[in-house]
């Protein structure tokens, strides 16, 4: 992950800083005619300690005589050096800044991280995201040069997890195959197999996604898992609701449409706990969760859903 860099490459050291008795004409009037790398936020200052900021906008709605330190905000959202740049990110979202505040190890404050740099921050790493979650890539540096890598290292990156693929492929159509007789006395029952494996699918990478985007900034699985949970099983109970009404109209055969609809919503409730249980599994051993979380789901999701439809499809319709 990367860090907060404090030489320059984030951090904006030409910012308005002034002190908590200044008053907030004195403060518009030193800064008229001066050239800021940022003036976003007014950064209010007892010595080299930072006390509290004034957004810009505050700062010209405040009335006239009004001090800095009345209207600043004291509680702003603070950085130190080393701190991953996505989490410095997300801080200042949940903070509904506009700049996050740098200190050093001493406690004195560096400078100004402003809006439009957070911003190249949180699109880097939302690319870097997307290719560790494919599962070919794992550090900053292979994410950087993905597009531009060679042949060699683009199949070596990404065909391991597609031979993981190829091998639950082979367990599906094993499993297929042992519900031929099923299928043989209601074929229309194999109509549904695209549809409930797809939308188990979906479910699951939603999931996965929030999961791992929560991880990368700190945020705890178990936070996040009894609501995640919940929401998986009336997703589910949604999409069965309408998928039963298709199926029932278009094939009037209730057994099989009960079927299908308790398949999506047993194939997606479990679909959201796998897509929850691996990247937390990935993560308690130290590896990154998105590296290959996304293909190992698939393939346990797949299965799941096939075994789940056919054991109800077994149960229902006989």
């Amino acid at each position: 992950m990367a860090q907060i860099d404090l030489t320059g490459a984030h951090v904006a050291t030409a910012v308005p800083v002034f002190g908590p008795d200044d008053t907030v004409d004195e403060a518009i009037a030193r800064m008229r005619g001066q050239a800021y790398e940022t003036c976003v936020d007014v950064a209010v200052c007892a010595g080299d300690r930072l006390l509290g900021l004034v957004p810009i906008e505050r700062l010209f709605a405040a009335p006239r005589g009004a001090r800095l330190g009345a209207v600043m905000d004291d509680t702003p959202p603070v950085v130190a050096p080393g701190l991953d740049q996505e989490r410095a990110a997300w801080r200042m979202v949940q903070q509904d800044e506009s700049s996050l505040a740098v200190v050093d190890g001493g406690g004195r404050f560096v400078g100004l991280v402003p809006p439009f740099r957070m911003l190249g921050v949180l699109l880097q790493e939302h690319a870097e995201d997307l290719a560790r979650l494919g599962g070919y890539l794992h550090d900053t540096e292979s994410a950087r040069t993905a597009t531009a890598e060679p042949v060699a290292r683009r199949l070596r990156h990404r065909l391991p997890w597609l031979l993981l693929g190829l091998a639950g492929a082979m367990v599906a159509t094993v499993l297929v195959g042992s519900f031929s007789a099923d299928l043989e006395r209601d074929v229309a029952l194999a109509y549904f197999l695209p549809a409930i494996v797809y939308l188990a699918d979906a479910v699951g990478t939603q999931t996965e996604a929030l999961v791992i985007r929560g991880l990368s900034v700190g945020v705890r699985i178990e936070s996040v898992a009894r609501r995640e949970v919940l929401t998986g099983v009336l997703i589910g109970v949604a999409v069965a609701a309408a998928f039963f009404v298709f199926a029932l109209a278009g094939w009037g055969e209730p057994e099989v449409a009960v079927a299908v609809a308790l398949a999506l919503v047993a194939s997606c409730s479990v679909a959201t706990a796998v897509a929850l249980a691996l990247p937390a599994a990935f993560a308690r051993a130290g590896r990154d969760p998105a590296f290959g979380s996304g293909p190992l789901a698939t393939v346990l999701q797949d299965l799941l859903s096939l075994a789940v439809y056919f054991a109800i499809a077994r149960a229902v319709v006989g």
